[in-house]
Parts: structure tokens; C-alpha cells; sequence
């Protein structure tokens, strides 16, 4: 079934939700009467069973594709052409960019997906009502269907949840004979919210398979999948944005019930509590099922490369090695294959670093640029330094000036090009800096017919500034966007193909790693650290979770790194200073990910963050002196408002008692 749940028909049995009233018609619309029959025949026998099974699978959300997947182009970590904010691509249904640009509005509500989600989970509510009458399959497997909507309808309540808060919650979708007032629903409270979710997933765990028995069945609900998602819900009950958050005191409904409750202290701690717990649950889980962080034997069994190589490639691969060992949840609804957005994304990534036998560049054919999707200064410097510290918090290099020009050596030979002038700010960094960015002057590696005994002439350079090979032109649809790329999103395996006249990429396809181990390592830490901080009972579970992910990554632990090179060798033993530790090992390790843009809002912290502006480097220059310099980009426009999606005001319109969300 791999190619079924990649290539899913969309149903037309699973009829809209809870979006609209038109005229005298039920605001919550259901199966139209044309479609009985057709919900008849779809649960008559297994065969026709799986395509509706399927159809539940469809509405996943399209994480990993530019557009579509609200925590990518959203936020700080990844910047776009600003002359492309409004142009053919970017529908209100799809957009992401504008986002970014603080232009949502209730009238223009981009990349909304409410519509979707909602049709979504009446989908699994007819497969669940219906799955029982199919005379041809065991009872068995019956319950593992059911288990996979209720982790289907979970995934989609949650979806929902994180973009606008209290929502609606449909427990059972109501009968095409429902009244309107029956179907004009109010938003529930926020923690009914996260309870109804997490009691979905509690409910769906003993009925599903610890791994898929075939490989033509990846991609399909699993009890790890099942146990980590549950993690990451309890996560974010807990987390400011959603526990006891008194900023959203005022949002009311029509009934006068307080949507975000108050808390007590004991109240909100109970719920870092019960996120501990379904950590530790989801970690056992995935060690049952041998679910391990993917580590540098991989990489060596397959090449003989020198250990900085090793390094950077398994850096990579962790991440975009289709089904490697670490990923938990690979979502098929969001690969990045070729075709549309997935291949065109992966285009807008990857730098032309090919030269035909005249040693031109290749030149990309008609129909996109390449390099256009940038990753701003500031998030460049939020990686650590070789020592694994920030920066600001290394004593080397503290009051070192990061702008001062810097020639390639030896030392960095795998790296930077020998002889080739940037930056200190991209010399003596962690590895996950050279592995996930690409900049001028830097090593690429990928595009290569052969991986065996690399000497550093055989990397491909990237040469970005005005005028190179991989700088800005006169095509102002192609070229750096700030100076760096997102080198992490494009898989080693890519290459272009051509000639100097023209040259086509060929992607590599790989499932949207929606939640990998290490991902779920910190949020174990992190859980550890609200509940008791550094110094309880579950201290050495707690540095453990953070340094295994340290360790892959090629630096110190935190406690050697800590106290052998920090200005700040105290940081890491309070809660205040471990919290900012995790933060940051979060945002370095799944960085691009379309994690950074949801962590920052759970955290209530975005609103600090997106108040520093977006900066990189004069592009366009050809010269290095002028080239490293900080160059302002634009502002974003983020307040208390920006945390929630508003409700598209026409929904509202239809429906009254849905309450618009604070400030739109």
C-alpha cells in the first residue's frame, strides 16, 4: 500500500464540517443524500474499505511543502524573495510567506486549513460508524482501523488546536438531520481540548501495531507514531502558550465560559507531569520497536569517508534519509518527490554547483530559480561554536569580531575552500552549522558520482556573492536570498543535470520526518526540567536526553562544554538556565524543520524573537568586503494577536457562536 497512501484519491464521502450556514442548509454539513449509497458500497468489502481508510489518511496536512505547511516560510528560520510575497503561488488557501510578513488578517486568513481539518475528522467518524458492517475482515483487524482514525482524527483536533486555540471539538459528527442551532457549536476550553486529544490517543494505543509488517504498509499509524504524538500533545498543554495563559483571560463566548481556565501553580505543574509521563511512555515504546538515533555506522558502511564527512553526512541523513532509523513518523502525504511543489521546493534550495567541460555553470531551465529560499543571519549565529556554546557564552571566541574577513586553511579544509575569503562567523563552528548551511566559500557536500576517499578538491564550492556561479544576478527570481542556504533541506542525493544552456534537478524523495527521536529526547528534557529542573531525581535522565543528541551531533556534552568553556559555567544548573539550554538544542537540532515556528509560540516567545528583524548579507556585491555586511531585510510584525489564527470571518458570519479569537 506505499504507492496507495502516497497517491490518495480524495473521497468525495467525506462531505465538509464545521465552516458554514448557507441560507436555511445545516451549518455543520454532512454525507450528502447523493452519497449513501456510495458510504454503502465503500464499506461492503475490505477492498473498497481501504480506499475510505485511505481517504482519512488524505487530509494529513502537507508539512515539508512550501505553501502548505504553516510552520515553514511562517516564522524566522527560512526567508523568501520579498518581491514573491503576493505573487501567483501564494493563494490565500496555501499561502506562507505572507505570514511571516504579519499580513494575516480575519478577511484574508492565509494557509487555513480549518475547512480541511474538519472534513478530515468527519472522515474518520464515517470509517469508525461503518467499519464494523465490512463481513470480510477479522475483528482484529477491524479495532486497528478504528485505532488509526482516532489517531487520525486526534492529529487533525490537534492541528487545529495549535492554530487557534480552543476549537470546536467533534466527538461524534452529528446526523444530516441535525437542526441549525444543533449544529451552531461553540469552542470548547483549551484544556477540554488537550484531554479530548490525548483520551483519543490513549484509546488508540493497544489496537495498533508496534511496526508495520510490510514495507508497503510505511506511513500507515503505529504505536510508537501513536505514543510520540501523545508526547508532543502533552508538551504543549503544558507549555505557556496553552497552560493557565492569563494573556488570553479575556477570550469569552456568548455563554460567558472562559476558554484559556485559570490555573493554580499546582494546576499548571500537573500538567508538565502528565507530559513527563507520556515522554517516558513514548521513549519505551520506540525502544521496543528499535527505534534508534541513525549514527555514523551508517554512513561508513556505505562510504570510505574522513570523519569530519562522516559527520556531516550523518548529520544530514538523520534528517531526509528516507525511513532512516530514528524517524518515528514519516508523513507520505508530504513528500518531497518530484513534482509541484515538492520538486520545485527542493530546487529553490539547492544551488546550481555543477560546470559543464568549459568549465560554464549550468544554468537552470525555464520555470523557477535556484537558490531563492534563504536562511536569515540571525539564525546562522544561533548555532553553537566547535566548543558546543553559543557564541556569546564561549570565552574564545565571546569577543571575537564574527564580521571579520577570514581566508580558508587547512583545518577547515572539508569545510571552506583554501584560500577562499569569508567570515570568522562561519570558521571554528559545531558540525551541524557546516552540515545544514551553506555560504560563500563553503563546502557542498552532494551532486558527486562518488562518495569514496573525498580529498577537499572534490567538494563542490559554493560561490554566492554578486556575480559567481551561485550569486545574484540580474534575475531577480534567482540567487541568495541573505548569504545562507538551507543546505539541511536538500538531500546529498540531489543533483542538476545539463549543460550550461540548460539543466534540470533531479529531486530525492523522502517522507516529511513529522517527529524524529531526537525531537522526542528533548521534549523528554525539556519535561524534566519544568517538572523538577536540573538537580531532582531525574537529573542524569535529563542530561542523558540532551547529550546523546550532542553526541550524534559531533560536541561536548553540556556539563564539559559548560564548565570547561563558558563565560557562564553556572547556566546549566539552574531551571531558568537549562530551560534556555534546551531551547536552543531545539532550534539547532530541528532547525528547518517547521518545528522552530510552533516551539517559539508554545513558548511565548515569539514575540520577542520576531521583533529582531531579518537580516543577511549585501548579496548582490561582488567583493568580499562589501559582500559581509549585515544587511537589514525586513521587519515582522508579530504582537499578542499573531499567536492565534484568526477565524475567517465568514465562518464566523455563519456560525455566531463562534468567538473570534483576541485582537482580529
Amino acid at each position: 500500500m506505499k504507492k496507495f497512501f502516497k497517491n490518495i484519491i480524495i473521497s468525495l464521502l467525506a462531505a465538509a464540517s464545521l465552516y458554514g450556514v448557507n441560507g436555511c442548509n445545516n451549518f455543520l454539513d454532512v454525507v450528502p443524500d447523493e452519497g449513501l449509497a456510495s458510504i454503502e458500497t465503500a464499506f461492503n468489502l475490505r477492498s473498497s474499505a481501504i480506499r475510505y481508510l485511505a481517504t482519512c489518511y488524505s487530509y494529513m496536512t502537507k508539512d515539508g511543502q512550501a505553501g502548505q505547511d504553516s510552520g515553514m516560510l511562517t516564522g524566522d528560520d527560512l526567508w523568501d524573495l520579498d518581491s514573491r510575497v503576493l505573487t501567483y503561488y501564494y493563494d490565500k488557501n496555501s499561502a506562507s510567506f505572507p505570514i511571516a510578513k504579519g499580513l494575516q488578517s480575519a478577511a484574508i486568513c492565509y494557509n487555513s486549513d480549518w475547512k480541511r481539518m474538519y472534513e478530515g475528522i468527519r472522515c474518520c467518524d464515517i470509517l469508525v460508524e461503518n467499519i464494523d458492517g465490512v463481513p470480510d475482515m477479522t475483528e482484529d483487524e477491524k479495532a486497528q482501523w478504528k485505532a488509526e482514525a482516532s489517531f487520525l482524527k486526534a492529529y487533525y483536533h490537534f492541528n487545529l488546536i495549535r492554530k487557534w486555540g480552543p476549537v470546536p471539538i467533534i466527538r461524534e459528527s452529528l446526523p444530516i438531520d441535525s437542526s441549525v442551532e444543533e449544529v451552531r457549536v461553540y469552542r470548547d476550553n483549551i484544556d477540554d481540548c488537550f484531554d479530548f486529544v490525548l483520551d483519543l490517543l490513549d484509546e488508540a494505543m493497544p489496537y495498533l501495531p508496534i511496526v508495520n509488517p510490510s514495507t508497503d504498509e510505511l506511513g500507515r499509524v503505529t504505536k510508537p507514531m501513536c505514543a510520540a504524538l501523545k508526547a508532543k500533545v502533552a508538551v504543549y498543554a503544558a507549555s505557556p502558550l496553552f497552560n493557565g495563559n492569563e494573556e488570553e483571560a479575556s477570550l469569552i463566548d456568548g455563554r460567558g465560559v472562559r476558554l484559556f481556565p485559570a490555573k493554580t501553580d499546582a494546576e499548571k505543574l500537573q500538567r508538565w507531569e502528565d507530559a513527563l509521563e507520556a515522554c517516558e511512555e513514548a521513549i519505551d515504546v520506540c525502544e521496543e520497536a528499535n527505534i534508534k538515533l541513525y549514527d555514523r555506522s551508517n554512513v561508513a558502511r556505505e562510504y570510505r569517508m574522513c570523519d569530519s564527512l562522516v559527520t556531516d553526512l550523518t548529520i544530514r541523513n538523520a534528517f531526509c534519509e528516507r525511513w532512516n532509523s530514528e524517524i518515528i513518523w514519516g508523513n507520505t502525504q508530504s513528500s518531497t518527490e518530484s513534482g509541484g511543489w515538492r520538486t520545485s521546493f527542493q530546487q529553490w534550495c539547492v544551488p546550481i554547483l555543477q560546470k559543464d567541460s568549459d568549465g560554464k555553470p549550468y544554468k537552470a531551465n525555464s520555470g523557477g530559480g535556484s537558490n531563492i529560499i534563504g536562511v536569515p543571519l540571525k539564525i546562522a549565529e544561533e548555532f553553537y561554536t566547535k566548543n558546543g556554546l553559543p557564541i556569546n557564552y564561549d570565552k574564545e571566541f565571546a569577543t571575537v569580531d564574527q564580521f571579520k574577513l577570514r581566508t580558508g586553511d587547512v583545518t577547515h579544509k572539508y569545510y571552506i575552500k583554501q584560500g577562499y575569503e569569508t567570515i570568522q562567523l562561519n570558521f571554528d563552528r559545531e558540525p551541524r552549522f557546516y552540515a545544514d548551511l551553506g555560504f560563500d566559500g563553503g563546502k557542498w557536500l552532494g551532486a558527486l558520482g562518488s562518495y569514496n576517499d573525498l580529498k577537499p578538491d572534490d567538494i563542490h564550492t559554493l560561490e554566492a556573492r554578486g556575480g559567481n556561479t551561485n550569486g545574484k544576478t540580474n534575475n531577480k527570481e534567482a540567487g541568495p536570498v541573505t548569504g545562507y542556504f538551507p543546505k539541511k533541506l536538500a538531500p546529498y542525493r540531489v543533483i542538476w543535470s545539463g549543460n550550461s544552456t540548460g539543466a534540470t534537478l533531479s529531486s530525492y524523495w523522502f517522507p516529511w520526518p513529522m517527529i524524529r527521536l531526537s525531537d522526542l529526547y528533548l521534549l523528554y528534557a525539556e519535561a524534566i526540567n519544568e517538572v523538577e529542573g536540573p538537580n531532582g531525581a531525574y537529573s542524569e535522565e535529563l542530561f542523558n536526553a540532551i547529550d546523546i543528541v550532542r553526541e550524534r551531533a559531533g560536541i561536548p556534552g553540556v556539563k564539559e562544554s559548560w564548565d570547561n568553556y563558558s563565560n557562564r559555567p553556572d547556566l546549566y544548573k539552574s531551571q531558568v538556565g537549562m530551560r534556555e539550554i534546551i531551547h536552543r538544542e531545539r532550534l539547532i537540532e530541528l532547525a528547518f524543520e517547521s518545528q522552530r515556528f510552533w516551539d517559539l509560540r508554545r513558548w511565548k516567545e515569539a514575540s520577542s524573537e520576531y521583533q529582531k528583524g531579518i537580516y543577511g548579507f549585501k548579496v548582490s556585491a561582488p567583493a568580499a568586503k562589501d559582500y559581509y555586511q549585515k544587511n537589514f531585510i525586513a521587519d515582522q510584525n508579530f504582537g499578542l494577536k499573531d499567536y492565534f489564527w484568526p477565524i475567517y470571518t465568514y465562518y464566523i458570519e455563519r456560525n455566531p457562536n463562534l468567538v473570534q479569537n483576541l485582537g482580529w
